[in-house]
């Protein structure tokens, strides 16, 4: 039997130049929402950094694939500038920083949780919380697919 071709039933092409900058959950960081995986508390996204920024520490709970557009960050003396490509394993705790800022494509494959100086729990961000941040932006429309349904 051979495969059929069968339409998706919305678009599955995005310009992302049609969706707004939306501010993240830290000052000089702004983000475009492409996709959201409820499931996994996962989401696809291009992330901007303003320069001179230090992210706060952070542990990923699931893997990150990124592919640096724009400028480059860094941890450390390990650091990428446009053109890499950066895999960031499940686990990983650092605190990267963006000298000159930077625009990534990035596939975050699950929450993200940001520690206080003190080690504290300070945020979780998941899959939800970006869906909440891109519609409260008028930024989400594109997902308009995704229900959360608490019932």
């Amino acid at each position: 039997m051979t495969p059929q071709t069968r339409n998706p039933t919305r678009p599955v092409f995005l310009d992302p130049t049609t969706l707004p900058w939306t501010p993240w959950v830290m000052d000089g960081t702004h983000f475009k929402l492409m996709n959201v995986d409820l499931k996994s508390g996962g989401f696809t996204l291009l992330l901007k950094v303003d320069a001179g920024n230090q992210a706060p520490v952070h542990r990923h709970l699931g893997a990150v694939e990124a592919y640096v557009l724009e400028g480059g960050f860094g941890y450390d003396g390990d650091k990428g500038e446009a053109g890499c490509y950066l895999y960031e394993a499940a686990g990983s705790i650092h605190q990267p920083t963006s000298p000159q800022g930077s625009v990534m494509f990035a596939v975050i494959y699950g929450p993200l949780v940001g520690y206080g100086v003190d080690g504290s729990i300070e945020g979780v961000v998941d899959a939800e919380l970006m869906l909440n941040l891109a519609r409260e932006n008028n930024a989400a429309d594109h997902l308009r697919h995704v229900v959360i349904d608490f019932d």
